[in-house]
Order: structure tokens, then sequence, then C-alpha cells
């Protein structure tokens, strides 16, 4: 999570200007096409207005879940572009439609500033604005709109007080918009009410137990780097049947000191998991889990070395996160899930 929260926190970018609406391209005798039924289309997403008057057939993607996210709506022949994911697992059956779609970048960030503008692209989806942010090189978001290439950010991360008051129904929000968007509005609706089938289920096999007392990590020997009280992984610990042992903490992705961690006695750990980050390997996650272990050497979840590596990609906007919750719920009570 340290890899787009952090630069969130870090480069929260004022995005104000209206997105232009999207070019109608001439028909031969220099005639307009004509209008696509249901179009135009207006968006707002991060204090700005995004008008379409067709679908997006040039799309670039940023870190993965966007992608992800659209591949989950059918949308795969729309995107030209996409970043690079090497952290983690892919979901089922999305490997093969990523390995078709060209890299325009080696990381998981958007490519510098020229390379962006060269793609031409008529929609951008990504996580947060780090990727647009001109101190690193990069294309902002005014200068892409005015390149006629409107840019949406999954679950309204658009600076840090928005990544803490994130909610899981902004992932509803985020599909329907989409769907809008590309003028799929029924596989948008399709696509919410089956997440909203899975956490239903998930809810009834968790009622009415204890919940389980869940540190969420993403390592370190002090300060601890970890998942307070606020954002998506708490409330996916919530959905899950647990409750999150930092709860107090204002942060998402946040610093806790090793006696916080020592004292709040967790009885199972989530562990960001990721290999690469920025191009450079990271820690794994059992050597992540065991620092926490030292650290809380005389909570249950240490003696019963209990622990699940988490896909980060599941910690930030996109559809993913509703599907972890389940995942997280069979570790946390397995016998819900027994039979």
């Amino acid at each position: 999570m340290r890899k787009l929260l952090v630069l969130v926190a870090a480069l929260s970018l004022a995005a104000c200007a209206p997105a232009p609406a999207a070019q109608e391209p001439a028909r031969p005798g220099g005639q307009a096409a004509a209008p696509q039924t249901g179009f135009p289309v207006t968006i707002e997403n991060c204090g700005r207005k995004l008008t379409f008057d067709r679908p997006p057939a040039k799309v670039v993607t940023g870190y993965h879940p966007a992608l992800e996210t659209l591949l989950a709506l059918g949308l795969a022949d729309r995107i030209a572009g996409r970043t690079n994911f090497s952290e983690s697992p892919f979901l089922p059956g999305q490997r093969e439609q990523y390995d078709r779609i060209p890299e325009i970048s080696d990381t998981i960030m958007l490519p510098q500033k020229e390379v962006m503008l060269a793609q031409g692209a008529d929609f951008v989806l990504d996580n947060a604005m780090a990727s647009f942010d001109a101190a690193g090189g990069y294309a902002t978001v005014d200068e892409l709109n005015t390149a006629g290439t409107p840019v949406y950010i999954l679950g309204g991360w658009c600076g840090p007080e928005e990544v803490l008051q994130f909610t899981i129904d902004d992932t509803y929000t985020d599909l329907r918009n989409l769907g809008k968007i590309f003028g799929v509005s029924d596989r948008a609706e399709a696509l919410v009410a089956e997440l909203r089938g899975g956490l239903d289920d998930v809810k009834k096999r968790v009622e009415g137990r204890t919940p389980v007392k869940v540190l969420a990590t993403d390592g370190g020997k002090g300060p601890v780097n970890a998942y307070g009280g606020s954002g998506i992984t708490n409330q996916m610990i919530t959905l899950a049947g647990g409750v999150n042992v930092l709860a107090a903490v204002k942060g998402d992705y946040t610093e806790v000191s090793a006696e916080e961690i020592s004292a709040a006695q967790p009885e199972a750990l989530l562990v960001s998991d990721y290999a690469t980050l920025r191009g450079e390997d990271m820690p794994s996650s059992p050597a992540k889990a065991a620092e926490a272990f030292a650290i809380a050497r005389n909570s249950p979840a240490a003696k019963e070395q209990r622990y699940l590596a988490l896909p980060v990609a599941a910690q930030h906007p996109g559809y993913r996160n509703l599907l972890a919750v389940a995942d997280i719920a069979r570790f946390l009570h397995p016998d819900a899930f027994a039979g």
C-alpha cells in the first residue's frame, strides 16, 4: 500500500478544471459523426465534470486495479496501453488479457509526460493523483484535459483526506460511472449485483461470530507500517468479521510505534503482499509477518504464526477490494465456509 497511498499523501494536486468533451471524429466530406444513443454523458470526479460525447475507444490505465476493473466490465478491446504489474498474482483469467495490451511503463506509474501525451488516449483511469505530478515529470490532469484526455480517479482518491473518507460504496459508484462512460451500464449493474451478493453471503456467514482481532501491516521493526481505522483496509477487515486493533488510529496507511503494536494483542495478521515497488524488490510477506510477530511476541497471532498475505492491489480502489473481503473472511472464520 505504500506504493500509491504514500505518494497520494505527498502529492495531492489541484485538478479542478473541467475536462473537455471528447471530440467527434470527422466523417468524409467534413460531416460530424452521428451522436450515439445515450450520449453525451457527464460524470463528476475529483470535483471536475467529465463530459463524453461517445464511449472512449483508446484508453490508458495506471496502477493495476484500474485495468482489472475495466477487464471485469468486458472492456479489454478499449484499452490501448497499461502500466506494468509484477507484484503479485493476477485475478483469474486476466493475465492473458493483460499480456495482449501494450505496456507503456515498466513500473506501476504512468509514463513520463512526453510519452503519455504521445499516446493520444481519449481516457485515462488510475487510482491516485501520484502519476499526474508535474514535479515528477508526469503530464498533469490539466495538460491531459487540454489534449482531450479526461482523467478519472477510482475511489475518489483525489487527495489524502479523500483516501480516509473512502467507503466500499464508492466502488459501486465507480462501476456505475464507468458503465455510463463506456455505454455498458447493463454490465456494470450486473457486476454490482454480483459483488453485493458476494458481500451479503460473507455477512450471513460471519454474523454472530466473535470478531477476530486483526493487525494489518506492511512490515517494519519500529515504527511499523500499518493500517489505521480509516479507509479501504479497515472496512475490509470489518466486513470480513474482524476488528482492527488500530481502529482508534486516524489513518489508512500510517506508522505506528512498536509499543502500540505490542500492546494490541492481535489474533491474526494481514500482511500487504507485493514483490516489487517501482522496479525495486521488496521484503517478502513472510519476512514482514516475522517482524510483526517479533514485536507482538506474546500475542495470539504470534503464538499461532497466523497471517494472511493480502495482495496490496486489493488495498486500493477497484473491484478487487470487494473480492478480497471473502478471502479475508475465509482466513478469519474458516469454519463459516466449511462444507
